[in-house]
C-alpha cells in the first residue's frame, strides 16, 4: 500500500508529515512502538528487494558487470530503500538495508572485477630509493647556492 504500482514512491511527501512535523505520517507509527516502526520498514524493504530482483530477471549474465545495465535497478533498489527510511524516520543507513545491499553484491555482482588493473605500491628497495634520492640532493643544492652567493660579484 505504500508502494503502490510503482517501485517505492515512499518518498514522496506527505504535506504536513514528516520528521520534524508534529504530526507522524498516516500508518508510520500506529502504536508509537519501534518494533511496529521496524516491522513496516522489513516489510517495505522486502518489497524493495523483490522488485530489484524482477528487474534483474532481465538482465542477461554477460551484462551484469555493466554499469550502464545495472545502475537503474540497482540505483532504484538504494533509493526505494533510503526513501522508505526517510518516510518512516527510521534512519539511514542502516543494518536491513545493508543487508540488501550486500545480498544484491553476493547475489548478482560477485565475479565482476575491475576493468583496469590495481596498482600497488613498488617494492621496498624501489620506494626506498624513490624517498631518499631527492633527500641526497637538497645539501648538494644548498650547498651550491651558497659556493656562487659567495662570488663577491654584484648580481645583475
Amino acid at each position: 500500500a505504500l508502494l503502490g504500482t510503482e517501485l517505492c514512491h515512499v518518498a514522496d511527501e506527505v504535506e504536513g508529515f514528516g520528521c520534524n512535523a508534529k504530526t507522524s505520517p498516516p500508518g508510520a507509527m500506529v502504536n508509537g512502538t519501534a518494533q511496529l516502526l521496524e516491522e513496516t520498514y522489513a516489510n517495505i524493504t522486502q518489497r524493495c528487494w523483490k522488485e530489484f530482483v524482477n528487474l534483474m530477471r532481465n538482465v542477461t549474465a554477460s551484462e551484469l558487470c555493466e554499469w550502464r545495465v545495472i545502475s537503474w535497478p540497482y540505483s532504484l533498489l538504494q533509493q526505494c530503500l533510503e526513501g522508505a527510511a526517510d518516510y518512516l524516520c527510521y534512519g539511514y543507513p542502516n543494518a536491513l538495508a545493508e543487508q540488501y545491499i550486500f545480498q544484491s553484491h553476493h547475489r548478482y555482482f560477485h565475479n565482476c572485477s575491475l576493468e583496469h588493473p590495481v596498482y600497488f605500491d613498488p617494492p621496498e628497495d624501489v620506494l626506498l630509493a624513490m624517498i631518499i634520492a631527492p633527500i641526497c640532493l637538497i645539501p648538494f643544492l644548498v650547498t651550491l647556492v651558497i659556493w656562487r652567493s659567495k662570488d663577491g660579484k654584484a648580481q645583475p
